[in-house]
């Protein structure tokens, strides 16, 4: 299968070298030049407990250059969105499937809106992944990948795309209920995200103080309180307890958002904390702390790098 991963960073490297250690024709396209020129030159480097593995791997900044796929690997930050969407365009064919298995909600309906609903696959991931340098990154040892058809059935495409993945030793799941899927993982990174890039915490710490593990309950309630308004249910019994095992489950990661405030980087807190923010308010429905740790967030963002 010609696979092109869109935004080869944390996790579309990862999987990019999934599928690439299993012989897939496998194309790196990001706008990050330095990153691009270290993968070109001397590979991907994959750090793992065991000692580091490189894949030598196409890149590059032009999408032109990756050819026309039979699956695009949507990997972009939120708010790259759009423009990235639009340069898919360039190199979408009549049968190219495209899976997004971003953080936040909206994806679907940008993708959907720029290349067609149809082309759609959505999904979460349970890796982690933390980016060390151009052309370097650090996965968690564990993780899966759930996926499904926006319609929930279970199609010929879904199949191959799971079949493809499970081939390279990835733990696979589909989804007859992919909003269901994606909510559960919005209310896992409404809990852990923010949070963690405000307070610099590991994931699993900010369960160890009081002051965060109760700021974590209130931002995951009223995320819950928002889903049940748009009727969606969770993948889960209990939802709150979920972010808390994922967080135990993850602790010494750091979040994502953390490591964008690391870098002096953009972070995806509108399409997280600010998703609930701007739902809650639709549905007259109060997010007073999701708005809090948005707002500083954003305030954290415009102070850039320390």
């Amino acid at each position: 299968m010609k696979i092109v991963v869109v935004g080869a960073g944390a996790i579309g490297g990862l999987l990019g070298s999934f599928l690439q250690k299993s012989g897939e024709d496998v194309t790196f396209v990001d706008i990050n030049k330095e990153h691009v020129r270290v993968i070109q030159s001397a590979g991907l480097s994959v750090v793992r407990p065991n000692g580091t593995e490189i894949f030598k791997v196409q890149a590059t900044t032009d999408i032109k250059e990756a050819g026309r796929p039979d699956l695009i690997i949507f990997a972009v930050k939120a708010y790259d969105n759009q423009q990235a969407a639009e340069d898919c365009l360039k190199i979408v064919g009549p049968d190219t499937t495209v899976l997004t298995v971003q953080n936040g909600v909206g994806n679907v309906d940008t993708l959907s809106a720029v290349l067609g609903r149809d082309r759609i696959i959505a999904g979460t991931t349970a890796f982690g992944c933390t980016v060390l340098g151009p052309g370097k990154i650090q996965p968690s040892e564990q993780g899966s990948i759930s996926i499904g058809e926006l319609d929930g059935r279970i199609t010929a495409r879904l199949q191959n795309v799971v079949d493809t993945f499970a081939k390279a030793g990835v733990e696979m799941h589909m989804s007859q209920n992919v909003d269901s899927l994606i909510w559960t993982k919005l209310l896992v990174n409404v809990g852990i995200n923010a949070l963690g890039a405000i307070t610099l915490l590991t994931n699993g710490q900010l369960l160890e103080y009081g002051e965060t593990a109760a700021l974590q309950e209130a931002v995951v309630q009223e995320g819950a309180a928002v889903a049940k308004a748009k009727g969606i249910a969770f993948m889960v019994d209990d939802i709150l307890e979920h972010v808390r095992g994922v967080a135990r489950g993850t602790y010494n990661n750091k979040a994502s958002m953390r490591q964008d405030i690391e870098r002096g980087s953009r972070t995806e807190v509108l399409a997280i904390n600010g998703a609930i923010v701007a739902a809650g308010k639709e549905l007259g429905i109060p997010t007073p702390v999701n708005e809090t740790l948005t707002k500083l967030v954003k305030a954290i963002e415009k102070r850039g790098k320390l």
